[in-house]
């Protein structure tokens, strides 16, 4: 697959399309996750009502959907896996915040923010456990068998990556693991759940393109912090260097670099608040010693691998968005 850089709108056009086949059931998702989450105590819904307008561009639930209608359209059931998916990404979302302490997300204020810590914490955990108990209701062990695994894994990614003391020392293995338990375990459980609604037969082949789509998605999110523009300074906003995360370009640079480069680099992890001059120039020593590079080729490795696991499955509308949404996933503005 050849990869090209699209606009904001262009991208935005294209998730359409991608949605296009599943869009009324995306509707009902929406729809459902109101109802799963609605409870009578004035604080949640006031939390929940911020919350529906965070839920971002619902791609999880629309790779369920497109799974589970390959062959036909998707069951009733999989709209509620679909809005059972989104909880508990947005669970996890409120949940980085917290620990995080950020202050935005998609440009509107966290839950962390415009309530407190603590109610960001108990809402994280609120959402969890409506997805539980709504899995619990519906009753289908092995659909509740791979969404609990992807959570248990996102949980212990972020505690690995919460104990990885020595940063500098993280591998390209290290980074791997910690994507595939992060990000790509949900994006595998969507694609999982959805085989088993509507296309059990494929649900292998449906399984690997997930989880190597979500691979795909978390390298070029990645790449994303040394390439976008801030809106003010016409920089990259190197948010997960500030933080001290390392990171696919970062790993990949670290090998190529001298002895000054590295400690130029030392020096903005061994500094508690870095200074934007220091970010910005680790930026570009990441571009210099080929760290962009090297992870555009790993994403797209994974976007092959992805495409691959499709060449299983029949020709159809659903079909087609899935594959578009490999090409959707990794063209962002690098």
């Amino acid at each position: 697959m050849t990869l090209t850089t699209r606009t904001p709108s262009a991208l935005a056009a294209a998730l359409r399309d991608i949605q296009a086949p599943v869009r009324t059931d995306l509707s009902a998702v929406s729809e459902e996750l109101w109802r799963i989450v609605s409870a009578d105590v004035p604080l949640v819904q006031e939390v929940q009502e911020h919350l529906m307008g965070m839920k971002g561009k619902l791609f999880r639930p629309t790779l369920l959907l497109l799974s589970s209608s390959i062959e036909d359209r998707s069951p009733p059931k999989a709209v509620t896996f679909a809005a059972i998916i989104e909880l508990i990404h947005l669970a996890t979302l409120v949940h980085d915040d917290a620990v995080d302490h950020s202050a935005l997300r998609r440009g509107m204020p966290t839950v962390n923010a415009l309530f407190s810590h603590q109610v960001s914490v108990i809402m994280g955990d609120y959402l969890y456990l409506r997805a539980l108990r709504e899995l619990v209701t519906i009753g289908d062990l092995e659909a509740m068998r791979s969404i609990t695994f992807a959570s248990n894994e996102m949980t212990l990614g972020e505690i690995r990556q919460l104990g990885a003391f020595d940063a500098l020392a993280f591998s390209e293995s290290d980074y791997e693991t910690l994507i595939r338990a992060k990000t790509a375990s949900l994006f595998m459980a969507a694609c999982d759940v959805g085989a088993l609604c509507g296309a059990p037969q494929y649900r292998q082949a449906l399984t690997r393109f997930g989880e190597r789509l979500g691979m795909a998605f978390q390298v070029a999110d990645d790449l994303l912090d040394y390439t976008e523009q801030q809106e003010m300074t016409g920089k990259p906003s190197g948010l997960d260097l500030k933080e001290h995360k390392v990171t696919l370009p970062l790993i990949a640079a670290l090998r190529e670099m001298d002895g000054s480069s590295r400690a130029r680099v030392e020096a903005l992890f061994a500094s508690l608040e870095p200074e934007d001059e220091a970010i910005a120039e680790v930026v570009s020593i990441v571009r210099t010693h080929g760290g962009l590079d090297y992870a555009r080729r790993r994403a797209d490795q994974f976007s092959r691998e992805a495409e691959e696991a499709l060449l299983e499955l029949p020709e159809g509308a659903a079909r087609a968005s899935l594959l578009d949404s490999i090409a959707y996933v990794v063209e962002r503005r690098w």
